[in-house]
């Protein structure tokens, strides 16, 4: 993954962000990306290797760890980022037709390329709506994947080849299970952020069109 590609992206987008997309990419930067970068990927490090069960039958180790972890977290969390901050692409390719339009005319068509009006202020609002849904369908996606919000010490594994019901024992559950919180906490305080600058904009944009009326009154 491109981290600096990632960064360069939000960047570009803060340029036209409210107050509140600008907290916003607080959130994402230091409890996203900082968090992954330099502690996540070593707490999940060689975590099948860690993964233990009190049984040596060929096969059942691997079988009750694909089972719990389907997919690996760590890597889960990698795509999330992603997928939540690829909206804002669409404002920065917004914004850079803008600016080539005014170049190939030669001349000024918008007060200001980066202005939140007209299209660019749908296109925002539309990256505000994919950045929720996205938000939305990872916390479901966690949910159903590891059967809740929490990292257990013991899993009790009864699945072929394991001849009978065996423990299973995760590495460093506690450090996990922080790490999982700090997600979940991060997921829910950027869906009401996200909500909070949709708000927002739509107040202040009827706000704007109820006093132009006045004024032409």
């Amino acid at each position: 993954m491109s981290w600096n590609f990632l960064r360069d992206v939000l960047s570009g987008v803060n340029k036209y962000s409210t107050g509140i997309g600008r907290i916003w990419l607080s959130v994402v930067f230091i409890f996203r990306v900082l968090v992954y970068v330099v502690a996540a990927e070593n707490v999940w490090k060689d975590e099948q290797k860690e993964f233990e069960c009190n049984i040596r039958q060929p096969g059942c180790e691997n079988v009750c760890f694909d089972h719990f972890f389907p997919i690996s977290q760590v890597r889960l969390w990698a795509l999330q980022l992603i997928m939540v901050s690829t909206p804002s692409l669409l404002v920065v390719l917004h914004v850079a037709y803008r600016e080539s339009r005014e170049k190939r005319y030669n001349r000024k068509l918008y007060d200001s390329p980066g202005s939140m009006d007209g299209g660019l202020w749908c296109t925002y609002l539309i990256s505000l709506i994919f950045k929720t849904l996205c938000e939305f369908g990872f916390l479901v996606a966690f949910y159903k994947l590891y059967g809740g919000f929490d990292v257990p010490r013991l899993v009790k594994c009864e699945m072929d080849p394991c001849p009978n019901m065996v423990d299973c024992y995760i590495s460093k559950p506690t450090e996990k299970r922080i790490f999982m919180y700090i997600v979940i906490v991060t997921s829910a305080l950027c869906i009401l952020l996200n909500l909070a600058e949709f708000v927002y904009l739509i107040v202040k944009y009827f706000s704007k069109c109820c006093l132009k009326r006045y004024v032409q009154k």
